[in-house]
């Protein structure tokens, strides 16, 4: 019953939750310090307006995936680096699943 309180006041006030998993966990450490700042702005924004909020910053060229990522979401994070992600719930939740060096295959 709690967690249906909190999904409704996150609906209520805009507010989406980024989670992330562990690859990117992993992987954090391992990424430029510019990537890094970019990803903090990218979890602000979601964070803030969700992923449709994406789409009114140019630099980060939001697009949806096909073939095997089918389902899933790419935004740049520079020239190399994406971060890959899919909406869990349309109105609260996003699950980052990778940061990569722009490679698409799955592993």
């Amino acid at each position: 019953m709690t967690i249906d309180i909190l999904n409704i006041v996150y609906i209520i006030s805009g507010m989406w939750e980024v989670y992330e998993h562990r690859n990117v966990l992993r992987r954090i450490n391992t990424l430029p310090r510019e990537i890094l700042k970019r990803y903090e702005k990218w979890k602000d924004i979601v964070r803030l307006s969700g992923p449709k909020g994406l789409r009114f910053i140019k630099g980060f060229h939001d697009e949806s995936l096909e073939g095997k990522w089918k389902g899933y979401r790419a935004s740049r994070l520079g020239l190399q680096y994406r971060v890959i992600y899919q909406i869990v719930h349309e109105q609260v939740h996003v699950l980052v699943f990778d940061i990569t060096s722009h490679d698409y295959r799955r592993k």
